[in-house]
Order: C-alpha cells, then sequence, then structure tokens
C-alpha cells in the first residue's frame, strides 16, 4: 500500500512545486512522485497530468518521443492554473531503459515502436494506470481535468472513485524522427492526436 514517504518544496526554472514522493517501501529509490503546483485548489476539479518515466526523453532530450516537451508543457501548466503531474516510474511503456534501447535497435532496421516491443516479447503498452488513481485518492483530489491524449488513462478515471470533469489536450508538433512513433500512437493506440500536428 502506498504511503508518502517524503515531500519539500523544489523551484525549478518551470515553476515552484512541492513534490511528493510515493512508496510501499521507505527504502524504495525509484519511487512514484506527484508534482503539485503552489496555486492549486483542491477544492475545485483539479489539473492533472498522469506522466510515465522517459529518461532518454526527459533527460536526453531525444527527438524519437514528445514526451520531454510533454512534461515540460504539463508542469509550465499547472504552474499557471494549478494542478499535479503524477510522475510514474514507468520507463518505455514500463519495459525499461535497457529493452527500450533494444527497441529503439529494431526501429533504426524498419520495425514500429509497437513492433519492436512485440519482437522482444514484450506488450505493446505494459503500463498501469492504478497507482496514479491511488496517488489521487491519497491527496483526496476528487475531480479531475486529465491532461491527456491517450483514451486509456481516460478510462482509468472513468472507472475509478474520481470524477473526470474534461479532458485537456497536450500534443506536441512532430518533428521528423518523431513523426511515424506519433502515427502508431494515434493509429494503434487510438490516441486523440490532430494529423495536422504528427
Amino acid at each position: 500500500m502506498l504511503k508518502i514517504q517524503a515531500e519539500a518544496h523544489v523551484p525549478t526554472e518551470l515553476g515552484n512545486f512541492r513534490i511528493v514522493a510515493f512508496s510501499d517501501r521507505d527504502d524504495d529509490w525509484m519511487p512514484h512522485m506527484a508534482i503539485i503546483a503552489n496555486n492549486t485548489d483542491f477544492s475545485k476539479a483539479v489539473n492533472v497530468r498522469f506522466h510515465s518515466e522517459c529518461i532518454t526523453g526527459e533527460v536526453f532530450h531525444s527527438l524519437k518521443c514528445e514526451c520531454g516537451p510533454q512534461l515540460d508543457a504539463a508542469l509550465s501548466y499547472i504552474d499557471k492554473n494549478g494542478g499535479v503531474v503524477v510522475y510514474l516510474r514507468q520507463e518505455g511503456r514500463n519495459i525499461g531503459i535497457i529493452n527500450k534501447l533494444k527497441a529503439y535497435a529494431l526501429q533504426e532496421k524498419g520495425f514500429d515502436t509497437v513492433e519492436a516491443n512485440l519482437k522482444l516479447g514484450l506488450p505493446a503498452d505494459g503500463r498501469k494506470f492504478d497507482v496514479a488513481i491511488e496517488i489521487l485518492n491519497i491527496l483526496d483530489i476528487k475531480e479531475v481535468n486529465l491532461m491527456t491524449n491517450n483514451p486509456e488513462k481516460l478510462k482509468y478515471v472513468e472507472e475509478s472513485n474520481i470524477k473526470l470533469n474534461s479532458r485537456i489536450p497536450l500534443q506536441i508538433k512532430a518533428n521528423e524522427n518523431s513523426s511515424s512513433y506519433l502515427k502508431t500512437k494515434k493509429e494503434f493506440f487510438g490516441h486523440l492526436l490532430n494529423d495536422k500536428d504528427l
């Protein structure tokens, strides 16, 4: 069962936030986190983003995906409008960085992102968002405006005890390296993306 292990105020280039670490063990060195904007009003529908870790996109600024820019956009949005980014340790759609790099190598041979995962014997998307719902419950959030293009995330909220008030699109315009990846997200996973930005 998750519990709050630590929390602190952290000023960043994108805003001032309170970061809260959640884990079922106090010695867990890779906890899930909630990044909470200082001006968040928990008595109203809270702007929320479920964001899965992407070291290649967020730390190394990979152009193969839009994860880094999406995280930055979400943090900037909640800094201005209040809200919470629930940061989930689910690297590479929950296959881990080693398998993610193996999948990248297969993509260099012509496989798309889904085909590469499946060729490695891995799920197309192994992520789960029930832990994000648990974190929202610990934070006593009753209603959300979910920042997402992913219908699976919407479904998790709709099937939970938390009310889905609205969806906030969070689309980043594709570049030449991410265009096929985003098209696969739309065509295979049904992500709610605009064709003009692919």
